[in-house]
């Protein structure tokens, strides 16, 4: 293969992804990393800007909409549902007496039959 003269002012891409324009040559950002094209202006600076702190009126009435806005996105249960959920919590609740209590009276005839009364 010949080998091609290259034009002033312009590199040739050492890869498929050069080619294709995917990313800017190393040769071209100077440290040999990868880089993303410029979107061609600056971000505009803050530093000329005074921040305003909101009053706490305003920011009682975001915070209020925030809310119902996160409300409006909640899958409430249907009425069976709730019904549901509550006898098992309330089964599940009378167990657990049942067995803490069990426990405690094995535990207090344990201590009486070593200590005697």
């Amino acid at each position: 293969m010949s080998e091609e003269p290259e034009q002033p002012g312009r590199e040739r891409p050492s890869t498929a992804a050069d080619r294709r324009g995917k990313r800017v040559s190393p040769a071209s950002t100077g440290t040999g990393a990868v880089a993303t094209p410029r979107k061609g202006r600056p971000t505009p600076s803050r530093d000329g800007r005074t921040e305003r702190k909101p009053s706490v009126f305003s920011r009682l009435v975001r915070f209020i909409r925030e809310v119902v806005a996160e409300l409006r996105k909640v899958i409430w249960p249907t009425r069976k549902q709730v019904v549901t959920y509550t006898i098992v919590v309330l089964v599940f609740v009378s167990f657990m007496v049942a067995l803490v209590s069990l426990l405690d009276w094995v535990f207090g005839q344990g201590v009486l039959f070593l200590f005697g009364t």
